[in-house]
């Protein structure tokens, strides 16, 4: 059987505070984990914003490029005649005609 040898009390209290430290940092080193994935999180977060933003940004711009295209394809001469047409037609051609048949018979 092996004889207990005394250790010295240096030695164990060493031992001692050096384990002390390390449980005495873990909660520290745990808030400092936590702290890095929320920054993280939140950086990641705001590049997803901006890749959002600037994807609707391409979007409204495709958009406004159709919609001046179809305004520009349109045939201004057909758009003035179907306009004329229209100014042609309704009320105020059928009061013109009647006020012309009315002078008409008051000149006669």
């Amino acid at each position: 059987m092996a004889n207990p040898t005394i250790v010295s009390p240096m030695i164990t209290d060493a031992v001692t505070q050096a384990n002390v430290k390390v449980v005495a940092e873990a909660p520290a080193m745990a808030m400092g984990s936590l702290f890095q994935s929320a920054a993280h999180s939140t950086g990641i977060l705001f590049e997803n914003y901006v890749s959002a933003s600037q994807q609707q940004n391409t979007l409204s711009q495709a958009a406004t490029n159709q919609g001046v295209m179809q305004i520009y394809s349109m045939d201004t001469m057909a758009g003035a005649g179907a306009t004329e047409k229209v100014g042609q037609t309704g009320t105020p051609d059928q009061m013109s005609t009647l006020l012309t048949l009315i002078q008409a018979f008051n000149n006669v």
